[in-house]
């Protein structure tokens, strides 16, 4: 008998499988991209920018000037970086909520809902890597779609209103370099923040085969959230809410930078995003995917 025989007798595997080249993350990727949804979520954060340039360009000043309360969309037509900002900030509270919560909770239970997941692991993919895989994609389809976003501002509002420096709402004045560094930061902030959604719609993506009650279901979550925020006799309870310190990023305009938010913000989006990542893995390593 072969010592290749014998490789497989003993450890049931065939000749020359290597767990490690099973499902690599490029294959995983370009199948992901493909998908309709994945071409609709790109078709809107490339078209949003240029809404919302129409919609500042087309608007009336008279009813801006009414409005007391200070806000980005002051100085949203200040610069192409000032635009930037300013979506951002529409798209944080639910936009980009739904599109994180879109690639991760789709990703598990669609396959499920097709019957195509059992087949994968067949393959033989191992389990854990197979959602490993999974995680990934979703991960860089989610800050993928977030940058095309800010690129697509960042130039569209540029040839709009100009390659300025940034204006504050509070009148202080950011240089484009120090301004590119900020935004930098805010990206970094809001995917570790924008993370929590996305683990727990996937962690609700490998307890059902529904992938609209894995998405919906982390987004009404976050929802709820937010609205129990609002109710201040919770007190210092909502701090601790997946949801909190979701508008910190916006310290970043300040100067000095006040980290005391971001830095409590970072480390609670990376604990909670952390606990459904580690509850979406115990429940895949668990369920029956055969059937």
């Amino acid at each position: 008998m072969s010592s290749a025989t014998d490789t497989r007798s003993s450890t049931g595997a065939a000749p020359g499988y290597r767990s490690g080249r099973t499902l690599r993350l490029g294959v995983e990727l370009r199948r992901q991209f493909k998908r309709r949804r994945t071409l609709g979520v790109v078709a809107l954060m490339a078209a949003l920018p240029l809404i919302l340039i129409g919609a500042l360009q087309l608007g009336g000043t008279e009813e801006a000037a009414e409005n007391t309360r200070v806000n980005l969309v002051d100085v949203a037509s200040a610069s192409g970086l000032n635009l930037t900002l300013f979506v951002l900030f529409a798209t944080t509270g639910f936009f980009l909520v739904v599109v994180f919560a879109l690639f991760f909770g789709d990703t598990v239970a669609s396959e499920a809902s097709w019957g195509s997941l059992r087949y994968a692991l067949a393959t033989p993919v191992p389990r854990m890597r197979l959602l490993r895989q999974k995680w990934l994609a979703a991960l860089v389809l989610s800050v993928g779609s977030m940058l095309l976003l800010v690129v697509v501002a960042v130039v569209a509002g540029g040839i709009a209103f100009g390659f300025g420096d940034v204006q504050t709402p509070i009148g202080v004045a950011l240089d484009q370099g120090t301004a590119y560094l900020r935004l930098a930061g805010m990206l970094g902030y809001l995917t570790v923040h924008l993370l929590v959604v996305g683990s727990l719609a996937f962690w609700l993506s490998t307890a059902t085969d529904a992938p609209l009650a894995a998405v919906g279901g982390s987004v009404f979550t976050t929802i709820v959230f937010a609205v129990l925020e609002q109710v201040e006799q919770l007190g210092a309870i909502r701090d601790w809410f997946p949801t909190a310190f979701n508008y910190a990023w916006t310290d970043l305009l300040q100067t000095p930078v006040d980290s005391g938010d971001l830095f409590r913000g970072v480390v609670q989006g990376l604990v909670w995003s952390a606990v459904f990542t580690a509850l979406a893995f115990r429940h895949f390593a668990r369920k029956d995917v055969t059937s």
